[in-house]
């Protein structure tokens, strides 16, 4: 198959396509006389199997390495553990972070009337402090 028909059957774009190949997850196809690339089922697998860790927050470097465990003859099931653990701790602190904007956020919107000017609304006021703090919530 074609690139076109490759990024449509894995539901990506041609330039996804592509991007994994630059970055050594999907391997270098073979070509026509013309030079058009050619896929096969497994280049298909391999997009699939590169969008689902993608789906679960798996950074390229990480999906290279479970796609070498999935197909290393010594892989074991700890090394995916340890990633997908290290992943899962990623995710809960990224939601604690949100977690602390939400709230800040939703104490600002309580605070602020919606009336008048922007001169003392505690919304700007806040972005303007933690601006010139450089801090987060």
């Amino acid at each position: 198959m074609k690139i076109g028909q490759l990024a449509k059957q894995g539901q990506v774009g041609i330039d996804t396509v592509r991007y994994y190949e630059r970055h050594g997850l999907l391997p270098e196809p073979q070509r026509q006389a013309s030079g058009y690339r050619v896929y096969d089922e497994r280049d298909l697998e391999r997009l699939r199997f590169i969008r689902g860790a993608k789906a679960l927050g798996f950074s390229l470097q990480e999906i290279r390495e479970l796609h070498r465990l999935s197909i290393a003859d010594d892989g074991q099931r700890a090394d995916v553990r340890a990633l997908a653990t290290q992943r899962l701790q990623d995710v809960e602190a990224r939601l604690r972070e949100l977690q602390s904007v939400r709230d800040v956020l939703t104490e600002l919107v309580k605070q602020c009337s919606g009336q008048g000017s922007i001169a003392g609304c505690p919304i700007m006021e806040t972005v303007i402090a933690r601006m010139t703090e450089g801090t987060a919530p």
